[in-house]
Parts: structure tokens; sequence; C-alpha cells
């Protein structure tokens, strides 16, 4: 039985949108923005808290806005673009119907109703318990079931994805291998698969227990299997943004990949090995035996890293190799000093690659290190790390693919192009700044979390010296700037949506066939590599293997002067 589809060519891209898949994957980033906005305004309530010449909130206030920040923004605002990237990466590059409207419509409705549900529980008082909510401090039992509701959601949409796939090997709709794009997608939806059903595995059980079903959970067994989902989010969105990644090195530069299967073979790494980072949360547990530690991280950890050095080589490689093939070959970087850097789509990414890198690559292998672990566990530097990899890396890579989708998905006129090409800037650059003395006040001790870093009016009080004061004091400053640059995206994005002029979207065919409008985006749908000729890639990879070794090599000397032993 045939399913009658309807397609749209988009008259500037080339890329053919399915009707339904057109309208969820505007559904699912629409709510993302949403849940984007509010965690950016909760943002600035945790900001100027952390602040020390602030310090704005009062205690229950200030851990009730921390608990709603960290999982609107880790959790609701990232998941749903994924979605939305999901059904792109299978139905819009594939060029096929998407698989399940229905069922797909059902996985939204259950992510937004869970994200509600847990937002109310929390904006009610008696629900701040942070995004790991360790039993046995427990939250209301809407809580628990918001944050079911959402992953069961997400993991329809996985199916849907994969259902997707299905109906495009057996209409016929590419030939060979899935593109690179698409294979990152798949990545990032097979871990998701295990990251939600470990959410399941220890979150249905604390449901129950708030519920006063069951008796009690044990307190580790939370902490290993939650991390399991918890951290493992985080790989999901390295898969998601890699992919995205690639596709806008296609989209901005038509650059194919260097190698097809080196980058196939470092997306495998990461289903193989990349979620046993989780282990760097639990290396102070006990109950962990040394074995297991020292395996998971040295290693098996050391795949995963090479896997992301692997993209973060072949990314900017394969833009250089395409600047080059149309003449900008003069010196090691006319091709990057002639890139479109005004184009907000580029310059957002190329940013967040950077930071990714030095910032959050970094830092998670220092922080992975057991020994190395032992200076920053639960200090500042654990947020100060992964806002380098969830803000800069993955969330500032789904605001620069999002100026791409405004005309090409959405059929509007950005508004106000002169701020959404500063935007980028404004918030990577104050971002950077952001992760780095958030990173330097955790070297020095600073607790995480804590509405009172210096513990005042308690046994416990102490004074810290001036320079972590000044640390944090820059936190809240360069927090301040980074929440003008997300307000920005947000004031574009939506107005943009609301009052920006309408594209010409193509018209509907009920035909997939590829047209001459296909050109700008056969690198992204098709199969293929462009060679290795990328001599300034390979000098900033030289760059950052060097600042790899002095990093780990000031962190060794530093924990050498922890005890006495001279």
């Amino acid at each position: 039985m045939s399913i009658a589809t309807t397609y749209r060519t988009c008259p500037r891209s080339g890329l053919q949108f399915e009707a339904n898949a057109e309208k969820l994957m505007i559904a699912n980033a629409v709510a993302a923005v949403v849940f984007l906005l509010i965690g950016g305004v909760l943002a600035l309530g945790v900001a100027l808290t952390r602040w020390p010449a602030v310090h704005w909130l009062q205690a229950d206030t200030f851990y009730q806005v921390l608990t709603a920040h960290g999982i609107d923004m880790l959790i609701f605002w990232i998941i749903f673009f994924e979605v939305a990237i999901l059904y792109f990466c299978s139905s819009t590059l594939l060029r096929c119907r998407i698989a399940t409207p229905k069922i797909a419509w059902l996985a939204y409705w259950l992510m937004l109703v869970g994200a509600i549900i847990n937002n109310y529980a929390v904006y009610k008082g008696g629900s701040s318990v942070m995004m790991t909510s360790y039993v046995p401090m427990m939250a209301e039992q809407s809580f628990y079931l918001g944050l079911i509701l959402f992953a069961v959601g997400a993991l329809i949409a996985c199916f849907v994805f994969f259902g997707t796939l299905v109906v495009a090997k057996r209409d016929k709709t590419y030939e060979g291998s899935v593109p690179l794009v698409t294979f990152g997608a798949i990545t990032a939806a097979i871990i998701a698969v295990f990251t939600i059903a470990s959410g399941a595995i220890i979150l249905i059980p604390t449901w129950l227990l708030s519920l006063g079903v069951v008796d009690s959970v044990d307190p580790l067994i939370y902490r290993m299997i939650w991390w399991a989902f918890g951290h493992s989010s985080q790989q999901i969105n390295v898969a998601a943004h890699v992919s995205v990644w690639y596709l806008v090195a296609a989209i901005v530069f038509g650059a194919k990949p260097m190698s097809e299967r080196v980058s196939r073979g470092a997306f495998l790494l990461y289903i193989l090995f990349l979620q046993l980072a989780s282990a760097h949360h639990l290396l102070a547990d006990p109950g962990l035996s040394t074995n297991w530690k020292v395996v998971n991280t040295s290693y098996f950890m050391y795949f995963a890293v090479l896997a992301s050095m692997v993209h973060g080589l072949t990314v900017p490689g394969a833009m250089e190799v395409a600047q080059r093939q149309k003449g900008y070959t003069r010196g090691l970087y006319e091709w990057l000093r002639r890139a479109p850097w005004g184009n907000p789509t580029f310059s957002g990414v190329f940013i967040a690659i950077i930071g990714f890198g030095f910032l959050g690559g970094i830092s998670g292998v220092m922080m992975g290190t057991e020994q190395l672990n032992m200076i920053i566990h639960n200090t500042i530097y654990v947020p100060g790390h992964f806002h380098a990899t969830v803000v800069v890396g993955t969330t500032l890579t789904f605001m620069a693919l999002t100026y791409y989708l405004i005309p090409t998905l959405f059929k509007r006129e950005v508004i106000n192009p002169g701020l959404a090409r500063l935007q980028p800037y404004l918030f990577g650059f104050s971002m950077y700044f952001f992760c780095l003395v958030m990173m330097g006040a955790g070297t020095l001790g600073v607790s995480r979390r804590h509405w009172d870093m210096a513990f005042a009016g308690m046994p416990s009080a102490y004074e810290w010296p001036g320079a972590a004061y000044l640390m944090m004091g820059l936190v809240g400053i360069s927090a301040v700037a980074a929440i003008v640059g997300g307000a920005i995206y947000v004031y574009v994005t939506v107005g943009s949506l609301l009052w920006g002029k309408r594209v010409e979207g193509g018209a509907a065919s009920a035909s997939r066939e590829p047209t001459p409008l296909m050109a700008p985006a056969v690198a992204a749908q098709g199969y293929g590599s462009q060679g290795f000729a990328a001599p300034g890639t390979f000098l900033l990879a030289m760059v950052f293997l060097v600042a790899f070794i002095l990093y780990y090599f000031v962190n060794w000397k530093y924990l050498s002067t922890v005890w006495g032993l001279s």
C-alpha cells in the first residue's frame, strides 16, 4: 500500500522536504528554542548568585533555579533540537517520507508534556534536587514522571528515525552508503537508545520510591546507572553536533570529508567507547574497583578521545581542501582568511570547533584521568568543562545551524542580519572566557553548585584567596555577556519566524526525483572523499597537541604540590 506524500524543493539550498517531516522538524525546533529561552533567563539568576559581589538569590530560590536551568538546557533544549536533526538527516537528506508520522507526533507530545510536568514540579518548590537528583534526596513524584515521559517520547522519536532509514532503503532513495551526516545521526540515535534505557532503569524505580511503592533505591547503584544516562546524554550531543559540522562544511564550502572511511570509523569509536567517559563522575565513589577505574580512565577512554581528535582534524581539513580547490592556496591560511566569516552558520560552527577541542576536549581528558580527577572533583571546574562541551560545542553549533534553517526550513528571511552576524562571536567568545575562568576557580578549589562559596556564618566558613573571588566575579561578568548573546539568538530566531519576510518556498510536488536545484546540497547527500592536502589544518592540529601536552604537564605538576612528600 503506497502512502501519498508531497515534497517541497527549497530554491536556495536544493534540499527537498517531505510535508510531514517538515512540520515535525519545525515543531521540535520551536519547542527547543522555547526551552532555551527559559533556561537562559534562569541562567541569569545562577550567574548573578555565584558572582560574590552580587549574590542575588536566596539559597532556596537559587537551588530551585539551578535545577530548572540544568534540566531545561541540558535535556529539553538540546534533545528537542536533536530530534529535529534526526528527522532532517533521515527524511530530508535521504529524500524520503518520514516513517509513521502519527507516532512521531505522539513522541513530540510525550516529550512536550513531560518537559512541562517536570518544570511545573520544580517551580512548585518541592523538587530542588539538581539535575542529578541523587537519592535519598527526593523530589515530588511528578518530577520523575515528567522526565520519564520525556525520555519515552525521545526513544520513540529515535525509532521513528530508524524506521525512516528503512523506508529510504526500501524505496531506494539513495545509492550505496548513507551520507556521512546521516551516518553521524545514526551514531547519535544508537547512543541515545542506550542512554535513555539507562535513565529508565534508574528513574522508574526512583519514581516508584517517590510514590511509596518501593522502600529504597541504593545510592551507589543510583549514581552509577544515572551517570550512564546523565553523561551519555552528552555523547548524543557530541555525535549530533559533529554531524552538523560535516553538514555545514558541505553546505557552506561544498566540502566532502577528507576520508569517508576514517570519519565513519571515528563515529563507530563513539558508539563503542564514548559513553565510558561517565566514569569520571564516579572516581571518588567507594565500591568501584581500582581495575574498573584504571580501564575506564585510560585504555578505553583513549579510543573516544582519538575519535574526537579525528573529527577535529577532518572537519576543518575538509573546509581547507575545498577552499584550496577554489584557488585559495597562498600560504598556509589564505583558505581561512577568505572563509565567509560574515556568515553566522560558518562562524558559529568554526568557533564551536575550536572551543570544543581546546577547552572542552583537553579539560575533559584531564578530568577523566583518575589521579588528576582528585584535584577538581566536585569543584566548579566540572561545570566549566561541560559548558565548553555542551554550550560552546553543542549549543553554538545548533545556533549556527538555525541561521541556515530559517530561510531553508521555516521559509523566512533572517531579520537584522547585522545582529545575526555578531551573535556567534559575542556568545562564543563570552563562553570561552566564562569556561576558562570557571575552570580557573575550580582549580583553586571553589565548590560546585553551592549557593555561597565562602559558607559564611557556618562552622565550615572559609576565606578564599583574592584570586578565587576575582575568578568568580569574572564568571559572573562573562556569563551576563553570554546571556546577552543568547538573547540575541532568540530575538533573531523568533523575530524571523514571526515577522521576517516570507521566502518563496518552492512548489510542492509528489516527486522526490533530484532536480538541477539539488546542486548546493550534493556534498551533504553524497558519498566520497577529497584527500588530505590540508597543511594549515595539520599545523593547527600540532598547536592543539602542544597545548594538550603543556596543560597535562601543568596539572601533574600541580598535583605533585598537593601533598608535602618531600
